[in-house]
């Protein structure tokens, strides 16, 4: 069986992964769930962030609705050379919905390369994206949301998330 948090592979006998403690489960009926990949560009139109930040909410909803496995955001580096408003609120509300357990983990596009030990597991875990453009690139213009799947999606949590993280800064 494969974690599907870490993606390390593990013995059918035992009920967690020895390697970060997850419950494991036996893939479903006829196999494993195939895998969806879709990108998203959230800085399409040039959106003040908190439009990009509601088209966020949205986005990470379909994806869940519809069994998506990872989403790539493509939301800029900005034009200041020292990241974008868009990609710093996206992050922070990504970290707000990993925290609590709305996705399962985020790969910032300057981390996504072979040698990092969570783009190992995330390959193991769906080795479609060992083709991916983006790997090795250091693209800091984008981040690889990984859903947790069977979750159940709280919109009026995400919201609040919006609210929160467009003050911080």
């Amino acid at each position: 069986m494969i974690c599907h948090i870490c993606g390390n592979e593990g013995e059918e006998a035992h009920l967690r992964c020895r390697y970060c403690g997850a419950q494991m489960e036996p893939p479903p009926e006829g196999g494993q769930r195939p895998f969806i990949h879709r990108t998203i560009n959230l800085e399409a139109g040039r959106p003040v962030v908190e439009v990009a930040l509601n088209r966020l909410d949205e986005v990470i909803a379909d994806a869940q609705r519809n069994s998506v496995s990872v989403l790539t955001l493509i939301h800029g580096y900005g034009s200041t050379g020292k990241g974008g408003a868009i990609r710093s609120e996206c992050r922070t509300t990504l970290d707000y919905m990993k925290s609590k357990g709305l996705i399962s983990d985020y790969i910032a596009g300057e981390d996504f390369n072979k040698r990092s030990g969570r783009v190992k597991a995330l390959l193991r875990r769906f080795s479609p994206l060992g083709s991916d453009r983006n790997l090795n690139n250091g693209n800091q213009g984008i981040t690889l949301v990984i859903l947790s799947s069977g979750l159940l999606f709280f919109p009026a949590l995400l919201s609040a998330t919006n609210f929160n993280a467009t003050f911080l800064s």
